[in-house]
């Protein structure tokens, strides 16, 4: 079952995902800390070109199945025009109420 993405514990998260699914590239980096990093199965990634990659210019989508360790660690199913649908797993470092790190790949 998925849960509402209102219902997200952590607010950083919550507005991450949300801009996600918005496809709002400016509130996405909003809730992005200076610096920010990410990584991607395990290789970090240049964030600016993963996220206009994955997410952007591909329609990206995460309908989240669960959380946990308060709403910083979630199993998505992500979707993507040019992936198509696949369970995935997201880690956030949250640091003064932004991202600082997000951590994705196949779960």
């Amino acid at each position: 079952m998925t849960i509402q993405v209102a219902k997200l514990s952590d607010p950083a998260v919550r507005a991450f995902v949300t801009a996600v699914n918005a496809h709002d590239r400016e509130a996405f980096k909003a809730v992005l800390a200076p610096g920010a990093t990410m990584s991607d199965d395990g290789s970090d990634r240049d964030l600016d070109d993963w996220t206009d990659r994955e997410i952007f210019s591909t329609h990206g989508h995460m309908d989240v199945d669960n959380e946990s360790d308060g709403g910083r660690a979630l199993i998505a199913r992500y979707s993507n025009d040019t992936w198509g649908e696949m369970k995935t797993k997201w880690r956030f470092t949250v640091d003064d109420g932004k991202i600082s790190r997000f951590e994705t790949g196949q779960a």
